[in-house]
């Protein structure tokens, strides 16, 4: 017999995680695009601030994966 109430659970759950992953993934890519003129010879200059928010949603981003990929591998439990 299926157990549909945690069917469901692991579906929204799924659902949740993979939206979370592509959205950071998206602002990374967002804010590492975000660009301003520059003074000095009008080259695009990416703003600190940008940089920073990039890597941070690059990073966390990965860190889910990688956390999902420890759940689904049971070896990794110990």
């Amino acid at each position: 017999m299926i157990d549909w109430a945690s069917f469901l659970i692991v579906a929204a759950a799924s659902l949740v995680s993979t939206a979370v992953v592509v959205s950071l993934y998206s602002f990374g890519l967002r804010f590492q695009g975000l660009t301003r003129q520059g003074a000095a010879g009008g080259e695009p200059v990416r703003p600190l601030y940008a940089t920073v928010l990039a890597y941070l949603c690059f990073a966390l981003s990965i860190g889910a994966v990688l956390f999902g990929i420890y759940l689904i591998v049971p070896f990794l439990h110990g």
